[in-house]
């Protein structure tokens, strides 16, 4: 079970504090050197001297990300009867973002140190009377929006100005009666979305936790007015807190918090946020929220659009309510590289890295070896296996370096299997596969193998 969150004991001595923030921040370091290293990450613009707070996601990355929005979208929308999908457009009108009230309610408090005109959250700082960069002085605190806007055509007229989209889920709300008119739906039912973001926040920082354009995994669960939201409200919490399993998360790290009324979204009657244990303290990695029928009736007002339900039944109309389960995409990358990541002594001194990533999120599932690369019969064979491996399975063959350094590159990107084509494998037409976890080795026969990793893979 999840537990509420607590801040941690002020009775934990001076020394142990300095300990875990030095080991903790040490984790984060070398996760984020792997990840340059390995594919996994980039900073973005690099050869321009970079662009802070954006990443690119590399060969790995993008297929671990992959792999965490496909396990999302089955369990979510695929798995479920009463869920469909859509994939709206991230262009949107500015009337749409004046209607759900984001143009008025989504906005930071800033101030500017007059010195070296740095921006910060005041509401982040220990000390806001002085500039943590300079010690030189603030500005008076004024409100900065979080949208960012662009212009469509050549003169820049507010009558073409429009807004990158803060959420995605305003285009399930604007698309709430086409959706109606062409399926079968009835409520309750919901739709899920995966898509980009865009916040011009001015606090951004710790890797790829809190940047300026993110990608979110969202569904809005839409309800009867009369129905039992809280039991509602409950079913998709616990709902949630299973997909931990999913994709390899422990759910003792999730750590739920309920967010008080005066710092709730101003859409929101309710709102649990469940925090993750990252390595630079708990915060936020998914949430749900009970939006009521705040922005459907405020669509419908703005839009002139009749967006009611018409129960067949009851023949009652109604505006429905929401119930909106939100999950980060890039927080989520953030906490299954978190989750995985080890670093283990080995008998002989050295310290093995690896990621023990669950076999589903791995971006490789098999990585097939040829013992030497100089050796043709070898190289043929394994490429064979590979070759038939890979119409199953997302499979690499690696033939750089020796077979220690194969494996540990392996380890590093969280592989699960490793096949190596050695002389033996030339006249007993077996191999030797190796287990990331407990680095165990075993020969398998080469024409069991596909029937060696259902077992082992599929699930």
């Amino acid at each position: 079970m999840s537990k509420k969150y607590t801040t941690p004991s002020s009775s934990s001595t001076d020394a142990k504090v300095l300990v875990d923030k030095k080991a903790t921040a040490g984790k984060m370091e070398k996760i984020v050197s792997l990840c340059k290293r390995r594919g996994f990450i980039y900073p973005g613009s690099e050869i321009y001297g970079g662009l802070a707070s954006t990443y690119d996601y590399g060969p790995l990355g993008a297929e671990l990300k992959n792999n965490i929005k496909q396990a999302w979208w089955k369990y979510f929308v695929q798995d479920r009867d009463d869920m469909v999908g859509l994939d709206g457009g991230i262009i949107s009108k500015a009337k749409i973002w004046e209607a759900s009230g984001h143009v008025k309610n989504f906005k930071d408090p800033l101030i500017e140190c007059k010195k070296c005109h740095k921006r910060f959250r005041p509401d982040k700082l220990k000390d806001a009377s002085k500039c943590p960069e300079c010690g030189g002085d603030f500005t008076k605190e004024r409100q900065f929006s979080q949208l960012f806007k662009t212009f469509i055509g050549p003169v820049e007229d507010d009558q073409e100005m429009v807004y990158l989209r803060g959420e995605t889920a305003q285009n399930i709300f604007i698309n709430f009666k086409n959706v109606l008119d062409s399926t079968n739906v009835k409520i309750p039912f919901g739709i899920g979305q995966m898509g980009k973001s865009f916040r011009n926040e001015i606090t951004t920082g710790n890797f790829i936790f809190r940047t300026l354009e993110f990608e979110i995994m969202e569904l809005e669960y839409f309800i009867s007015p009369d129905a039992n939201w809280k039991k509602l409200f409950k079913e998709w919490f616990d709902y949630i807190h299973k997909f931990t399993g999913v994709i390899g998360l422990d759910n003792k790290k999730l750590h739920d918090v309920e967010i008080p009324k005066e710092e709730r979204a101003h859409y929101s009657k309710r709102t649990v946020d469940m925090y993750y244990e990252f390595p630079f303290g708990k915060d936020e990695l998914w949430a749900i929220a009970y939006r009521t029928d705040y922005d459907l009736t405020n669509h419908q007002k703005h839009s002139g659009q009749d967006l009611t339900y018409l129960d067949n039944k009851t023949k009652e109309k109604y505006i429905p309510h929401v119930i909106e389960p939100t999950f980060g995409v890039d927080r989520t990358v953030l906490a299954v590289l978190v989750e995985g990541y080890e670093e283990e002594k080995l008998d002989n001194g050295e310290t093995r890295v690896v990621l023990k990533l669950n076999h589903n999120m791995a971006p490789y599932k098999i990585a097939v070896f040829p013992l030497l690369k100089n050796k043709p019969k070898l190289v043929k064979l394994a490429k064979e296996i590979y070759n038939n491996l890979k119409t199953k399975f997302v499979c690499e063959f690696d033939d750089h370096g020796n077979i220690g350094k194969r494996y540990r590159r392996q380890d590093e990107i969280g592989t699960p299997y490793c096949v190596t084509v050695d002389f033996d494998s030339l006249e007993k037409k077996d191999v030797t596969v190796r287990d990331r976890d407990s680095m165990k080795q075993e020969r398998v026969k080469t024409d069991e193998l596909e029937e060696y990793f259902n077992e082992k893979l599929v699930k």
